[in-house]
């Protein structure tokens, strides 16, 4: 799996990892599940269980729908072959040969094998359907934290981007908007130095972040981290007293890029606020890159 988020539920007793892939997909980890049964050897378990016709029947029908790449001609195989005396599964040799991705199996001291959330479901009920019942009933108790957690995250992010905002409306209506302008050119005004503050931040501006990311909903700094949405404020209080130095947008944004790496160098380092990125577990978005056009905004 790509980068991932950890959280832990709890069934009987046993305590059972979750990972959640970048495009929420929950993988539970069938070592610890099947520690259940057996808390020496849990890897037999989840062999002797993969063996078995209906299981491999699953697993591939699993794939079919939800893996383009998978190889339904090594698929054919395992299945002409399961349940039979002889046979005998892996996960890993399941993957390797079929291109699996609903089952993932990883090495070392802190490896064990995960599986996607139905396949480990249908796993616990194997083991004991008492155990698959407790485990729903923490996971969803897991997935309404989170959705809390979310709302809280949206909220932080929502009101830091606030605090200076005012500050830097008034000021382009002091200093930018004559009497004469109509609504549509005031509004273009706005519009004109947000963006001019997005592109000095996050290298693009609101149009541009919407095309590359049609699937999303809401706008760019709604997924800035902690760090930028702090020199987010600074960088709004900063143009305010710019425009008021009657200095010219493409000054501006030149002076407010170099802030933005020099501010965003020193939040890095600081302890801090890495703790609030933490707490607050914002998501993070790429550094702005150098732009040989600093006019364009």
């Amino acid at each position: 799996m790509a980068k991932v988020t950890k959280a832990t539920i709890e069934a009987k007793g046993v305590e059972i990892a979750v990972q959640t892939n970048t495009i929420g997909q929950d993988y539970f980890c069938l070592t610890d599940i099947a520690r259940f049964k057996n808390t020496l050897e849990p890897a037999t378990v989840v062999n002797n269980w993969m063996r078995l016709h209906n299981t491999v029947e699953y697993l591939g029908l699993w794939e079919t729908l939800n893996n383009p790449n998978f190889k339904p001609i090594e698929f054919d195989r395992f299945m002409r072959e399961a349940g039979t005396n002889a046979f005998t599964l892996s996960p890993k040799r399941w993957v390797e040969k079929t291109g699996a991705i609903g089952i993932i199996s990883k090495s070392g001291r802190y490896g064990g094998t995960y599986a996607h959330s139905d396949i480990a479901l249908k796993f616990a009920a194997w083991l004991s359907v008492e155990l698959e019942l407790y485990i729903i009933k923490d996971y969803q108790r897991l997935k309404n934290d989170e959705g809390h957690r979310q709302q809280l995250e949206w909220s932080a992010k929502r009101e830091l981007s606030k605090v200076n905002y005012r500050i830097h409306t008034d000021a382009i209506k002091a200093y930018l908007i004559p009497e004469t302008l109509s609504p549509q050119q005031i509004n273009f005004t706005y519009a004109s130095e947000a963006d001019m503050l997005n592109v000095a931040l996050f290298n693009m501006t609101a149009k541009q972040w919407r095309e590359q990311n049609p699937d999303l909903t809401g706008n760019i700094r709604d997924y800035a981290d902690i760090y930028q949405l702090i020199v987010l404020v600074n960088i709004e209080s900063m143009n305010a007293e710019l425009i008021k130095r009657n200095l010219p947008q493409s000054e501006r944004l030149i002076y407010l890029r170099k802030m933005v790496r020099e501010q965003m160098t020193s939040l890095m380092n600081s302890a801090s606020v890495h703790r609030l990125s933490e707490t607050l577990n914002l998501h993070t978005i790429a550094l702005p890159e150098k732009n040989t056009d600093e006019t364009e905004a």
